[in-house]
């Protein structure tokens, strides 16, 4: 039997060499230049798209004005889809000329289709506003799509030597060749950028994507104000009230966090219009639904101020009655809007577990002083007084819920 001794310099040596190999291998094995496909096709260009993990292989020939290209990408699931676009016009997805490749569902055949995406509702197969032929996809080993065409490239493009284009990956396809919708993450959100076809670059969404940025502060603002703001309002009207030493004070931090909250609502809710105006806007109408009754409702109860009865009033009783109510559905719609934004904008996972925190807090909070608060109108019932001071009615009835 033949041994090998290895000294401590030559180990050491050989382990860093081993380390580095680990290490660099997977991502020279994820770059476009190691790609080969299953016939033999060669590009003179290649790019590692910057999001989604896509790579798109093209040869311009200038004479002829015609594009080939290989654009690979993975789908989310098995059954997903891959999509490369040219979008004559803008810079997203609405209005682009689409290459979509899919696995047949019967055969489990990869095959390509065409798609005019002329608006997010009606995404189905159609012809496109310029040639295109040779038209095929491959399946590879580690579950990745290829789209191959050649395009004819219209004279205005042609002359800039730029095309704007759009790629995407979606988990789906439905009957008639429905696409089933994509992700909105940031990743998906900024697949987008100008393909140089002379120079062989691409400029993509550097940084955070402008409107990225708007979602994002549509989502703080809403998660602040109908998420944390308007509950901590009411937990305030309700407990805190309950105690002689807290009035007038409970009142005061009703109203400055009501109000505050409604403000902050109200530059939410505008900037929620404002993204859904937009050309490439996309329309979510059970959130932008709940959205407009919320600001509805929060409007009316703001107005309830200015429209409060005097305590002996006969008509407080339906004062408090309609304030109560509206008060709870703003609670229960907001907090309920901002889980559907979550799922919407869909940020790091964090996020949405550090509010989830929060609520849980405040409702362990609300669980504990509905115990003590009730304890302490309880005893303020059995002692001297048989109208206790509840911090509200001044004396004139029992505990009330909810208001200012």
């Amino acid at each position: 039997m033949l041994r090998f001794k290895m000294s401590p310099s030559s180990a050491a040596a050989f382990l860093r060499f081993t380390f580095w190999t680990l290490l660099i291998s997977p991502a020279v094995s994820l770059t476009c230049s190691t790609q080969k496909f299953n016939k033999n096709q060669v590009f003179s260009t290649c790019i590692d798209l910057p999001s989604l993990s896509s790579y798109l292989h093209f040869t311009y020939d200038s004479p002829i004005a015609t594009l080939s290209v290989a654009f690979v990408a993975t789908p989310p699931k098995s059954g997903g889809w891959i999509a490369w676009a040219i979008n004559p016009k803008a810079t997203g997805m609405v209005g682009s000329q689409a290459l979509v490749a899919y696995k047949n569902s019967t055969t489990g055949v990869p095959v390509v289709r065409t798609y005019d995406i002329s608006s997010y509702s009606s995404i189905v197969p159609k012809d496109l506003s310029f040639a295109v032929w040779d038209k095929t996809a491959e399946s590879r080993s580690d579950g990745s799509l290829v789209i191959f065409a050649k395009i004819k490239v219209t004279a205005d493009l042609a002359a800039s030597g730029k095309i704007n284009q759009v790629w995407q990956a979606g988990p789906g396809v439905g009957d008639g060749g429905m696409l089933v919708k994509h992700e909105f993450a940031a990743a998906n959100l900024q697949s987008k950028g100008t393909l140089d076809l002379k120079n062989g670059d691409t400029s993509g969404s550097s940084g955070v994507d402008t409107t990225i940025k708007k979602k994002n502060i549509h989502g703080i603002l809403n998660g602040v104000s109908w998420g944390i703001l308007f509950p901590l309002g009411a937990m305030i009207a309700r407990y805190i009230r309950a105690f002689e030493s807290a009035d007038p004070a409970w009142f005061y931090l009703h109203m400055l966090c009501q109000i505050s909250g409604y403000a902050i609502g109200v530059a939410g809710w505008g900037t929620g219009l404002k993204l859904g105006s937009e050309p490439l806007g996309i329309m979510y109408s059970g959130h932008r639904n709940i959205g407009i009754a919320l600001f509805v409702l929060a409007t009316v109860q703001i107005f309830a101020l200015f429209l409060r009865p005097k305590k002996d009033h006969k008509y407080r009783f339906y004062w408090n009655i309609y304030h109560h109510g509206v008060g709870y559905a703003v609670l229960v719609l907001g907090i309920l809007n901002v889980f559907k934004g979550f799922d919407i904008l869909n940020p790091d996972r964090k996020w949405k577990l550090a509010y989830m925190i929060i609520i849980i807090a405040l409702g362990a909070i609300s669980f504990l002083l509905e115990a003590i608060t009730w304890v302490v109108v309880l005893k303020r019932k059995s002692g001297k007084s048989n109208k206790p001071y509840d911090g509200y009615n001044n004396g004139q009835g029992g505990r009330q819920t909810l208001a200012t």
